[in-house]
């Protein structure tokens, strides 16, 4: 029995050598919804509505901050499974997770009445529009 996991190296040479920005951009498009949620944002006539996919989190693992207009979604998260003889164990697995997503807001949002629910794996955020932004009903001017 073996302890270390064989891998063919090569297919990840070809990933490392292809997936690299030489031009010194950024190449993490490419991971979204792998190790950074993925984000849907829909937008209203009364709001926009972030949608975050993070399953397996809990609420309390997310820290939402507001800093000049800028939204930051982040979370840390530390889980540890052991075996049941804890004190001369053969396998012990660790896994840590941690990622953070910025939004620029526009100046139509009002910040004083964010929201922020988290139900089946989903992180749903609410920000409403200023009442100014709103789009207005069509009305007839009068001419004096």
């Amino acid at each position: 029995m073996s302890l270390l996991k064989r891998t063919d190296r090569l297919p990840f040479l070809f990933d490392d050598f292809f997936t690299t920005d030489w031009l010194g951009g950024t190449t993490n498009t490419n991971k979204i919804g792998v190790n950074t949620p993925a984000v849907n944002v829909k937008e209203t006539e009364e709001e926009f509505k972030v949608e975050l996919a993070a399953p397996g989190l809990v609420k309390e693992s997310f820290n939402l901050e507001l800093d000049n207009n800028v939204l930051t979604i982040s979370s840390q998260s530390t889980s540890e499974k052991e075996t049941k003889d804890s004190s001369e164990y053969t396998r012990k697995e660790f896994s840590y997770s941690t990622f953070k997503r910025a939004f620029d807001l526009p100046e139509t949002v009002n910040v004083n009445q964010i929201e922020a629910s988290y139900e089946n794996g989903v992180l749903f955020v609410k920000l409403p529009k200023k009442e100014e932004a709103k789009v207005q009903p069509k009305r007839l001017i009068e001419i004096l």
